[in-house]
């Protein structure tokens, strides 16, 4: 790693102590004041890390370039997607050099396939330019681009802060005007009514939660409120139906599901449930035509499939019993076929169920020659399609648009993510291997590197971890990873409890008071390695974000000898203080995941357990650089910056610990492609940094 100058010294957080009392446990915490952006000090704080780590690491400014415009040579940035049906009409997205963002465009169906990808499509209308529409803004993001179904009119959502709170606006796509039509603060989604005259949206709370469903008909003055959702548990979200014969509206908390079905030709009309809720109970509702789908875990952990009646939604009978070895994700519905989307043996799987005359064939599996991938269902907008989209990718792969025939089985690959500047990809291998935790559980790891990368203790190793919300890190092929893979550096991917990868249960002994499991398994991955011969500990960098950011402050405190370097993205890292705070943003709904320390006593002491910022001591740490967002609505700015500042006076030594915060970004970072690439650019050049290859 490069030798910085002695003269750069870090800001320190002034001390200003606040008792936090639950249970007859007093914590003091002397950072709690960092919470009000608003405060110029605050504000000056932020700004002085800002600077501290510009300066710490202006060295890398050549490095930030080099891979700055490798990924810009590499990815095609005149680009589309490919073109989806509905009704008329393809659908696709367009990128154009020199632009920040998406063009969303459709041409005219002429014949059976969609246009070419690998060119100017003739008769293209641009419905929506994203650079138009952001205009001077710092960030932009749409919550929704939602086309009318007789496609004349498109609805769209525009957030210009970061906040997640959208404006939306209908535009007609006949004659290019706005309609006078303009509705604030709305969340994400939206559903049209069957003849376009209506479109649904939600709102959130104060706790930014969405929970309520609104009805605004074109021209109306004011909206009515169709549906509100009083337990802070759940969520609520709309949609319109693939057949369109439905709009859905769906209620969820991390355990429980409802969802309700309204006559799509009949707006204005009242809701009806498929099957009221029942705690622990998730479902979700496909409308097959003359039938409902229903996903659910009310007798399988794994979940089951079940059809029902129109007229009783509510009474089903198992189509497809849940089992041990494979975790039923969810069904596709169309007029000839249900697609299912499986997880089995750490992988996702796609299998075709054909109608017959009397209900359904046996699922066929899709089969692929690789030992690692990740297959995932396409756009599929079109109910009387006998083709069916879907998406393939790898570590070495790179991501890949697929059609098969349904009747066939015949597969036809419509493109690949074109990776350009001379690369070729059999020069990588991927690799998975086992760890093994504590308690003796198998934990799956995913490698990639290059072919000639040495296993001979000394590799420089990139770990990244997540592990939470059953959310599954499955393998994906990335352009800027190359710039690690091509300076001899292993990705791996650690597949640790509380994830998805291995079902329901492996969700289950990641989380409340098993979550530990989670942070344990990671650094049994990283033990892993070193002992397979890979690495040594001071030459692995971890990463993680979010949740993900959690584990990466968890395993700091746990083993921070495991570790040369921690990268930790918008992280979870004051968690304790988060989840016993109500009033919050996304507080309540977390306590399916974590527990509820307000509560329970034994919640509250097991999470102070293992909350990073509770949990920094005065031991030598490996480096870490923490990067987060003044406007994240989900994992709010100052948990990083408290979490800094606690390392900071804390631990031993000169910890070198650096804080990021984007300014004008939300929970994803930066909007713009180039400017996400520069974030990106930014992360990777200070992991190479530590892994000592800058």
């Amino acid at each position: 790693m490069s030798e910085i100058s002695s003269s750069v010294t870090p800001p320190v957080a002034a001390r200003k102590p606040v008792e936090r009392v639950h249970h007859g446990d007093v914590f003091v915490d002397e950072y709690e004041w960092l919470r009000d952006k608003g405060d110029d000090e605050v504000l000056g704080y932020l700004r002085a890390e800002n600077a501290y780590t510009e300066a710490r690491t202006a060295h890398l400014e050549s490095l930030r370039e080099a891979i700055f415009k490798e990924i810009s040579d590499r990815t095609l940035q005149t680009d589309l997607s490919v073109p989806a049906r509905r009704g008329g009409y393809w659908y696709y997205s367009r990128t154009i050099e020199g632009r920040q963002y998406s063009l969303h465009c459709r041409v005219k169906v002429d014949g059976d396939q969609p246009p070419a990808t690998d060119g100017e499509i003739a008769g293209e209308e641009v419905m929506l330019d994203g650079n138009e529409v952001a205009g001077d803004s710092e960030f932009f993001s749409l919550g929704t681009v939602d086309v009318s179904p007789d496609g004349r009119l498109l609805a769209y959502s525009v957030d210009l802060k970061g906040d997640e709170r959208f404006t939306l606006r209908i535009k007609d796509l006949d004659t290019g005007e706005l309609l006078p039509d303009e509705l604030p603060e709305v969340h994400y989604g939206s559903a049209w009514s069957a003849d376009g005259s209506t479109i649904f949206y939600t709102k959130v709370d104060d706790a930014w939660r969405p929970y309520q469903v609104w009805r605004h008909a074109l021209g109306a003055a004011d909206d009515v409120l169709v549906m509100e959702e009083a337990d802070e548990r759940f969520w609520v979200g709309v949609d319109l139906t693939r057949n369109e014969q439905a709009i859905m509206i769906a209620l969820g908390s991390k355990l429980t599901s409802e969802v309700w079905l309204l006559d799509a030709q009949n707006p204005t009309g009242d809701p009806v449930v498929v099957a009221a809720r029942r705690e622990g109970v998730e479902y979700d509702v496909e409308h097959a035509g003359d039938q409902l789908l229903i996903t659910h875990n009310a007798d399988a952990a794994n979940f089951s499939l079940a059809s029902a009646p129109l007229d009783s939604p509510g009474d089903w009978t198992t189509l497809i019993e849940g089992d041990e070895t494979s975790r039923l994700l969810g069904a596709d519905a169309f007029a000839d076929h249900v697609i299912l989307y499986r997880r089995r043996n750490a992988l996702t799987e796609l299998a075709i169920m054909r109608r017959t005359a009397d209900g359904f064939g046996d699922p066929e599996v899709l089969e692929f020659d690789e030992p690692i991938y990740t297959v995932s269902p396409g756009r599929n907008d079109e109910w009387h399609d006998t083709r069916y989209r879907f998406g393939y990718t790898s570590l070495v792969t790179p991501g890949s648009t697929y059609d098969v025939d349904v009747a066939t089985g015949e597969r036809r690959l419509l493109k690949q993510q074109p990776v350009l500047g001379g690369v070729d990809t059999s020069d990588y291998t991927q690799y998975r291997e086992w760890a093994t935790a504590p308690d003796g559980t198998k934990v799956p790891i995913s490698m990639v590197a290059r072919k000639d990368v040495a296993k001979d203790g000394n590799a420089p190793v990139v770990l990244y971890g997540y592990g939470s919300y059953e959310t599954s890190v499955d393998p994906w092929f990335s352009i800027p990873r190359l710039s690690l893979l091509d300076r001899g550096v292993v990705f791996a991917i650690a597949h640790i409890r509380g994830g998805g990868e291995l079902g329901r249960h492996w969700y289950d002994d990641g989380k409340m008071l098993t979550k530990r499991n989670t942070f344990t398994d990671f650094v049994a991955a990283a033990e892993h390695l070193v002992r397979a011969g890979w690495t040594r500990p001071e030459r692995i960098v971890a990463q993680g974000g979010s949740a993900g950011g959690l584990l990466m402050g968890a395993v700091a405190n746990l083993a921070p000898q495991a570790f040369g370097g921690i990268v930790a993205e918008v992280p979870f890292v004051d968690a304790l203080t988060t989840i016993l705070d109500p009033s919050l943003p996304l507080t309540v709904i977390e306590w399916e995941e974590w527990g509820n320390p307000l509560e329970d006593p034994a919640v509250y002491e097991y999470m102070k357990s293992y909350s990073p910022y509770e949990n920094v001591t005065a031991q030598n740490y490996p480096r870490i650089l923490a990067i987060t967002s003044l406007n994240d609505t989900r994992v709010f700015f100052v948990e990083p910056a408290k979490w800094v500042a606690k390392l900071r006076a804390t631990a031993a030594g000169d910890p070198d610990v650096l804080l990021k915060t984007e300014m004008d970004a939300g929970h994803g970072g930066r909007s713009g492609r180039y400017d996400a690439w520069r974030e990106v650019a930014f992360s990777l050049s200070w992991e190479l940094d530590t892994l000592g290859l800058s």
